[in-house]
């Protein structure tokens, strides 16, 4: 087993960390902030649009189940890379779908991946490839929101099944949930 570590931003943290909890292969997802100008930024400052910062996931996974670009494909078409500094109601740079490599090799990987993923979306991909910085880990209270608080919150209920739903069907074979059901 070779554990290799992904960071990504596609959104609200909670959302993009219930999509890859669902992923075979994945052995861990910790949101939290990353790319931003404040050291130990939390959830209010973040929020308020001023660090910097992007909501973010950073991913623990075995590449001996999940390479890093099928990794990105499941990224790039669980959300919407179209849309800049925003997804759905989410509005600004907080909210930004970007992709921040770990190496140069991710790097290469994460440019493929976008133009892989260019032809399935009918307006141009926005998704930056931005330096890695330093991670920062959200509060406690958001790390594996969706098994816990997310599951009644209204936001999480009209956002994250959708998300599920298109990973389940499009990425059906690396689903943890289409494999058990």
């Amino acid at each position: 087993m070779t554990i290799e570590t992904a960071t990504l931003a596609g959104g609200c943290f909670w959302c993009t960390e219930a999509v890859f909890n669902d992923v075979i292969g994945v052995e861990k997802v910790e949101s939290g902030y990353v790319g931003g100008h404040v050291d130990s930024p939390t959830y209010k400052q973040v929020c308020g649009g001023d660090t910097g910062h992007a909501e973010a996931i950073r991913i623990s996974f075995d590449t001996d189940l999940l390479s890093y670009g099928d990794l990105l494909d499941m990224f790039l078409g669980t959300h919407d890379p179209t849309q800049l500094n925003r997804q759905g109601n989410d509005v600004g740079t907080q909210y930004r779908s970007a992709i921040f490599p770990h190496s140069p090799e991710q790097e290469t990987e994460a440019k493929a991946a976008i133009q892989r993923a260019q032809p399935d979306w009918p307006a141009p991909i926005v998704t930056t490839i931005e330096p890695l910085g330093t991670w920062w880990p959200a509060e406690d209270y958001h790390q594996q929101y969706w098994e816990g608080e997310g599951q009644r919150n209204p936001y999480c209920l009209a956002v994250i099944p959708p998300k599920l739903k298109k990973l389940r069907k499009s990425f059906a074979a690396r689903s943890k949930a289409a494999a058990e059901g």
